[in-house]
């Protein structure tokens, strides 16, 4: 219990994580195993201990107990974690004997298929085809192997066709609809990937990435049994779940064409910038990207959209779109493949919707549907999209399911969003207020909402600052510094110090779902919180007072001539390093040109969009402060809103300036409005 209890320590512990259901099992066993000590201490008590022999016994008997129960937990211990462990993938047992690669590929099918619960069946192969048929209750896959064999010493299959159908639960005669054209697709891309991998040359096989193909297949035929089950304990009306899939991919398509519309009615060409779209939209539906389900690409780094504009070019011809799918200016042959391509890069968060019963906790009831009346989400491209909305489908909905529910090895399956992947990849840091954010869009009556503004940090707990820039330093530092150098040398080098905000963060994994409202809701919170992390996280962090390696002389200099003399008697002496005070929306202090009026402060008001203050001297010899703020807007035509106090006499175009801020150069502001102040003549 107790190396549980440690183990614990280091996994997320609050209700949006990957398995908050463990963490109340392990609470709830704490509780029982203190009741039970109590009791025994307490029956103890009540027995004179007049015995020496008698208190011996007891000792013995409890250090033999203890030595017991630690060596089971440890072997207990130690296989959990090798069985759970994430990352350990051996090499995919390819035949050196390339003649036998057919029959060995259609035994791994038909492993995938045994494994999730299917019957499999295999046909004899016939002029160059052969079938293997997946059969689940409802669902039946029908894959068509082409193999050629002019080579017999060297045969070669591909996929041919995949074809799904669905068996009718509960009616008498033999009955079958047609399955997702969609969802064909899906598994003929991944069987193929797998194939082509462990058919290719052997000097060029990688045996590690054909295990994960092959776990891929394995694992999208897992879900899709859940869903077999689902359907057939429903019985009438169960193929939905096989459907729902298809729909929301459908409505969240038409949503998003919608808001491409909203993007390009003032723009000269029909495509929208797929950074704007991140921006100022909601997240891009993409289904079948990484499974069975529908993912949406959340947020978008500048320099992976800069590589995605790039790579369009030298893309394949594209064919029309279909009218069904947003316009971008990235094709899908060239985003589908960066998304899907293992590792991901780190600066892209995609969260996937996934019917999942892996430790969660169902979603509170709303029964007086108070979470209609929330802010969030918003709609400022397409404000006829505040009336659109998608229940998903529940299991407690269903009649047939409810001895599901009331057996405990089989916890009730909700509808999740997952921004891990299934634990491939961490989830996104988030701040505590939003955070909030997202658990009273989920459950309105929690009452978190008289918390806002009120930070609760332990002693010694870092910030959220801290989980995004220093996660595996225990020293929480009060301020974090870089340096900015301008490509041209436009201006010296910018000195950043950043300020850490008081507010503790949290690392958010999974998500319950209900409605696709609360969908758009979450998705936009988490994607204000991506710009504000992807912002700060373009430049490397040093806690302040812990620069690693010495620090160069900077008043080792060469010999200063008339001029450098002249420019300190006129005060326009240009120094080695401009300094930068940057705040974030936490912790960003009252304006500085605000009134110090106590009467002019407001009080603390919920979180909003992020916010980053920055604060630099005007250029010499002109004195005073320059305060530029960046604030998250989606209201705007690149989706951040400028505000520039001071900077006397400067003359700059807004539009440019927010374009910079758009490609990512959010903090070199302060360097651009020094290089364009008048002191520069």
């Amino acid at each position: 219990m107790s190396q549980q209890v440690l183990a614990a320590n280091f996994q997320p512990t609050h209700p949006f994580a990957s398995a908050p259901g463990e963490t109340v099992s392990l609470l709830h066993r704490i509780i029982e195993e203190t009741d039970h000590m109590s009791h025994a201490l307490g029956a103890s008590l009540s027995l004179p201990p007049a015995n020496p022999k008698l208190l011996s016994l007891y000792r013995q008997h409890a250090a033999m107990s203890s030595a017991l129960h630690v060596s089971e937990l440890n072997v207990r211990t130690t296989l959990d974690a090798l069985r759970k462990r994430a990352g350990i993938t051996y090499g995919e047992d390819i035949p050196l004997d390339h003649a036998s690669i057919v029959e060995w590929c259609v035994s791994r099918l038909e492993s995938w298929g045994t494994s999730a619960g299917m019957e499999a069946f295999k046909e004899e192969e016939r002029e160059g085809r052969m079938t293997v048929v997946l059969g689940g209750k409802v669902l039946v896959i029908d894959v068509d192997l082409a193999i050629n064999r002019v080579d017999p010493d060297r045969p070669i299959v591909n996929v041919a066709n995949v074809k799904t159908s669905y068996a009718i639960p509960n009616v008498a005669t033999s009955s079958t609809m047609q399955g997702s054209t969609s969802l064909d697709g899906f598994l003929t891309d991944r069987l193929q990937a797998f194939l082509a991998e462990v058919q290719r040359d052997p000097r060029d096989q990688n045996n590690v990435e054909a295990a994960r193909l092959g776990v891929l297949c394995s694992d999208s035929l897992k879900y899709l049994m859940r869903l077999d089950q689902l359907a057939l304990d429903e019985g009438d009306g169960g193929l939905r779940w096989f459907s729902e899939i298809d729909a929301l991919a459908s409505e969240t398509e038409r949503f998003a064409v919608s808001e491409v519309q909203g993007i390009t009615q003032n723009q000269t060409g029909s495509a929208a910038p797929l950074d704007i779209f991140l921006t100022r939209a909601h997240a891009l539906p993409l289904p079948y990207l990484t499974g069975p389900s529908v993912s949406f690409l959340v947020y978008a780094a500048p320099l992976t959209y800069l590589t995605l504009l790039r790579a369009a070019p030298s893309a394949s011809p594209q064919h029309p779109s279909s009218p069904s799918l947003p316009r971008i200016d990235v094709p899908f042959n060239v985003l589908r493949p960066l998304l899907t391509s293992h590792p991901r890069p780190k600066s892209v968060t995609v969260a996937s919707l996934v019917l999942s019963s892996s430790g969660t906790i169902g979603p509170d009831a709303d029964a007086m549907n108070i979470a209609d009346f929330s802010a969030r989400p918003t709609f400022p491209l397409f404000p006829s999209g505040a009336q659109v909305d998608r229940a998903l489908p529940q299991v407690s909905q269903v009649p047939g399911v409810m001895r599901l529910a009331a057996d405990s090895s089989s916890p009730t399956p909700n509808w999740v969003l997952d921004f891990t992947e299934g634990g491939k990849y961490p989830g996104v840091v988030m701040c505590q207020s939003r955070m909030r954010e997202i658990e009273l869009l989920m459950n309105p009556l929690s009452g978190m909402d008289q918390l806002h503004g009120v930070h609760q940090m332990a002693f010694g707990m870092g910030s959220w600052l801290d989980l995004l820039l220093n996660p595996e330093n225990p020293i929480s530092p009060e301020r974090y510094t870089t340096t900015h150098v301008s490509p041209t040398g436009a201006h010296p080098p910018l000195q950043l110090r950043l300020t850490a905000p008081e507010e503790p963060g949290f690392i958010l994994e999974r998500i319950p779902a209900k409605t696709l409202r609360e969908i758009w809701g979450v998705l936009e919170i988490v994607k204000e919180q991506c710009w504000l992390n992807e912002v700060l996280s373009a430049y490397h962090w040093t806690p302040e007072g812990l620069e690693a390696g010495p620090i160069p002389n900077e008043l080792e200099d060469d010999e200063a001539d008339e001029g450098d003399l002249q420019a300190v008697l006129r005060g326009t002496l240009t120094p080695r390093r401009i300094p930068i005070n940057v705040y974030l929306t936490t912790s960003a202090p009252l304006s500085l040109f605000d009134s110090s009026d106590l009467s002019s402060m407001s009080l603390p008001q919920p979180a909003g969009h992020p916010r980053i203050l920055m604060s630099s001297p005007e250029r010499p010899p002109t004195p005073g402060q320059v305060e530029i703020a960046v604030t998250f807007d989606p209201s705007r035509p690149r989706g951040v809103a400028l505000d520039i106090n001071g900077a006397m006499g400067v003359e700059f175009n807004a539009d440019v300036l927010e374009e910079v801020c758009r490609r990512g150069g959010v903090l070199s502001l302060p360097g651009r409005i020094w290089a364009k102040s008048p002191s520069a003549n």
